[in-house]
């Protein structure tokens, strides 16, 4: 199967500056040297890295233009998504990615500086032990949503600067209606097929809980 490089970001975010172009071209490089070290990608996924994990993290740009000067908290960003695509995208926008594993969180310090990223923090520490409050929590199926939720419940701030309030932008994949019914959260569920035409994304979606 065809694995499409850069070149698959370029096409859905076509204005991009330079920068951001160079950017997002290095993680190819970037991620298959230190996922050789340490896997924070699957090793049979690695040369999937634009479609299924830059393209995918960025979904959450296609939902929502974050206002500058938002703060957004990547919960088990893992190797850094979607925290890192996101950071390029939108450098005016303060992202703090956090994981429990040391050496995932090592990888996110190196690329963010191998790509010279000034809006990315990088903590290892569980979600829970944060005192910070933050516009929006992004993640990446780390857990069930009724796990999920209590972890990061009282991490917001109060006061809205987005055109849609202030809350949880998670990414998963699948039938999610009994577990948002588990959760007993108010929540919308967006299809990504409705951004990306890869069959790919034909069974992900991007769940939206307003706090």
């Amino acid at each position: 199967m065809f694995n499409p490089g850069v070149d698959i970001i370029y096409r859905y975010f076509p204005k991009l500056s330079e920068l951001q172009r160079e950017q997002f071209a290095k993680l190819g490089d970037l991620y298959a040297h230190w996922n050789a070290q340490i896997n924070v990608v699957s090793r049979k996924d690695v040369g999937s890295l634009y479609l299924h994990h830059v393209l995918h993290a960025l979904s959450i740009a296609k939902f929502i233009n974050f206002t500058p000067g938002t703060q957004v908290l990547d919960v088990g960003t893992g190797g850094g998504f979607p925290g890192i695509p996101l950071a390029i995208l939108f450098p005016e926008i303060q992202f703090h990615l956090v994981d429990s594993i040391g050496k995932k969180i090592k990888v996110v310090r190196e690329v963010a500086a191998a790509i010279g990223l000034k809006n990315v923090e990088a903590y290892h520490i569980r979600a829970e032990q944060l005192d910070e409050k933050y516009d929006f929590v992004v993640s990446r199926a780390v857990t069930r949503l009724a796990d999920f939720y209590p972890w990061v419940s009282n991490k917001f701030l109060k006061k809205d600067k987005n055109a849609i309030p202030n809350g949880i932008l998670y990414l998963k994949g699948g039938d999610l209606r009994e577990e948002i019914r588990e959760a007993h959260l108010r929540a919308e569920v967006h299809s990504l097929a409705q951004y990306f035409t890869e069959d790919f994304f034909e069974t992900k979606h991007l769940v939206y809980i307003p706090i």
